[in-house]
């Protein structure tokens, strides 16, 4: 009986890899498109989902589906963890990196000056580690992990020190903090 070409690519097979892209790459590329928001990003979830195939061919038992039932199998998952991880990251706007106040939304230079004040004051407060955590995060829009790489520190050292750092700051301001509520 002739191995099926999952199992040949299992085996390492190169040629394997091919026939495959030929033989599933529509499929692939039609369940991309349809739970992906652009092509781009159909694209790079096509090409996360074959490379997941090629690593779990060694799993493919064709006593259990076939071949096309197991690569939309594990196309589907991908493009569920995909949507799911997109709705988990929290949507920017983009914005000029000069930022210059409407001069009839009523802030003003003082006013711009006397928050800058407080807040370099709260900083000030804080230990040189967590003032470095929270710059790189709220300046530098790094996330935990690349503050954790940036500084050779442990992912929840980082996590842990951002927080602190946050809450610190909150009790620092006090009641300089605006609150939301007039009158």
């Amino acid at each position: 009986m002739a191995q099926s070409l999952l199992e040949r690519i299992a085996q390492g097979d190169a040629s394997a890899v091919t026939e495959c892209m030929d033989a599933y790459g529509n499929l692939v590329w039609a369940l991309a498109r349809r739970l992906s928001a652009t092509s781009a990003d159909a694209e790079d979830a096509a090409q996360e989902i074959f490379i997941e195939i090629w690593r779990s061919a060694p799993r493919y038992d064709p006593a259990v589906a076939p071949e096309a039932v197991f690569v939309a199998t594990i196309a589907r998952r991908r493009l569920i963890d995909r949507i799911r991880a997109r709705k988990r990251r929290p949507t920017t706007e983009a914005f000029d990196e000069e930022f210059t106040p409407d001069p009839g939304s009523g802030a003003d230079a003082g006013a711009l000056a006397v928050d800058l004040s407080i807040a370099s004051r709260a900083l000030a407060e804080l230990g040189e580690s967590q003032r470095e955590i929270l710059l790189l995060g709220i300046v530098d829009g790094l996330t935990h992990s690349e503050i954790a790489l940036a500084t050779g520190k442990p992912l929840g050292t980082v996590k842990t020190q951002m927080r602190r750092g946050l809450m610190k700051i909150r009790d620092l301001l006090g009641s300089d903090a605006p609150t939301g509520e007039e009158g």
